[in-house]
């Protein structure tokens, strides 16, 4: 692209950050060896295999072996869900989700009612969060929990920890999707008390097709997919080699700075949101504004389809919704959840920021932005 647009997708996708590639071109040249040979060309895959585990696991404080590869979040959320559904009996086939949660885990949860289980949403407020103690009364014992750790369309950071509790007390498995959140914010397994949780390399400089489950040790989890005995028969196939040392350099660039990062991002959303407000009256902000992603900022533009907006509008790449949907017409389900009227969520536009973001692409973005909306509402 001679002229590209400023790139405000993020949360769709990130590009592929250059340590990675750097990380990676070996083992598409010369450690193509299969991990699961046992000579040279084998064991040196295989190596690279383990680093990126430990790469991995230390940018969530968890323990090597509790990390599994797989193809990104969505097979990682099936095999949470369903692999640990599996070996729940009877008396507690029930589980708690959110009314904002990701199709890569709304569509395993409905499977699972298919099979027979109970399902428990809860709602959630204004901003896109839930109560957490919205389920601490009840006494009926529970078999999992999943819920989002930030929601991908508005930013949302859900209060894991609390609720994780509470469902441990229940007798619940806990799963939370943090596709969105490793990488941009702190993601600790133990602060949260979970004991099964999602990543997505894409979302975080990685390439697309690679991601990992966290399981905590102890946890029973069946395999989805059965096979060979590749990622402790949890995940039988031969490991994308080149992609898992992706995954695990972009874990620890990630790690380097993230603290600093996700400030100086959240200073420029927060520039964002101020240069946008100041020059489209009837704006709204959608999303908790405090427990947020600091790259995410989820706008409505008054009496405008967010459609329409982005299609005139050039000088940026965004999206109106979860990135998986974009396109559709259908209102976003998370919006309606959250109580959103018609027609904001029809004026609804996700611009998520990165680490190549500067301040003038910011403002450069909101002056577009505006004359958009004013080109539309005129």
């Amino acid at each position: 692209m001679s002229n590209p647009p400023i790139y405000l997708d993020h949360n769709a996708t990130t590009p592929v950050a250059d340590e990675v590639t750097e990380a990676m071109w070996p083992y598409l040249t010369t450690h193509f060896g299969n991990p699961s040979s046992d000579h040279p060309y084998g064991r040196a895959a295989k190596a690279g295999v383990e680093t990126a585990r430990e790469q991995v696991a230390a940018l969530i404080g968890a323990h090597p072996g509790e990390i599994v590869f797989t193809s990104g979040g969505t097979e990682s959320n099936n095999l949470a869900i369903r692999g640990s559904a599996a070996g729940i009996e009877a008396g507690r086939m029930r589980v708690v989700t959110s009314a904002v949660e990701h199709p890569a885990t709304t569509a395993p949860t409905r499977l699972l009612t298919a099979a027979g289980w109970e399902v428990t949403t809860l709602a959630v407020d204004g901003a896109g969060r839930i109560d957490p103690d919205a389920c601490s009364t009840e006494r009926s014992q529970v078999g999992l929990g999943t819920v989002i750790l930030a929601q991908n369309e508005v930013g949302t950071i859900q209060p894991i920890a609390q609720l994780a509790e509470s469902l441990h007390a229940r007798g619940a498995v806990v799963h939370t999707d943090a596709a969105q959140a490793v990488g941009k914010i702190p993601v600790d397994v133990d602060d949260l008390g979970v004991d099964l949780l999602s990543i997505a390399g894409h979302k975080f400089y990685a390439p697309k097709g690679i991601g990992a489950l966290y399981i905590r040790r102890g946890t029973p989890i069946d395999p989805v997919v059965v096979g060979a005995g590749q990622e402790h028969g949890i995940r039988p196939g031969t490991e994308n080699v080149a992609s898992v040392v992706g995954l695990g350099a972009a874990c620890t660039l990630a790690a380097v700075n993230l603290v600093a990062e996700a400030e100086r991002i959240g200073d420029l959303r927060d520039q964002l949101w101020s240069e946008l407000a100041a020059m489209i009256p009837g704006i709204v902000r959608l999303g908790d504004s405090v427990h947020a992603l600091p790259n995410t900022l989820s706008i409505s533009v008054p009496r405008t389809r967010g459609l329409d907006v982005l299609a005139i509008c050039p000088a940026i790449a965004a999206s109106t919704g979860s990135a998986c949907h974009t396109g559709e017409i259908e209102p976003s389900a998370v919006l309606v959840a959250m109580g959103v009227n018609a027609e904001t969520v029809a004026g609804a536009i996700r611009l998520s920021l990165g680490r190549h973001t500067t301040s003038a692409q910011v403002s450069a973005s909101a002056t577009a932005i505006t004359a958009a909306a004013g080109t539309l509402t005129a």
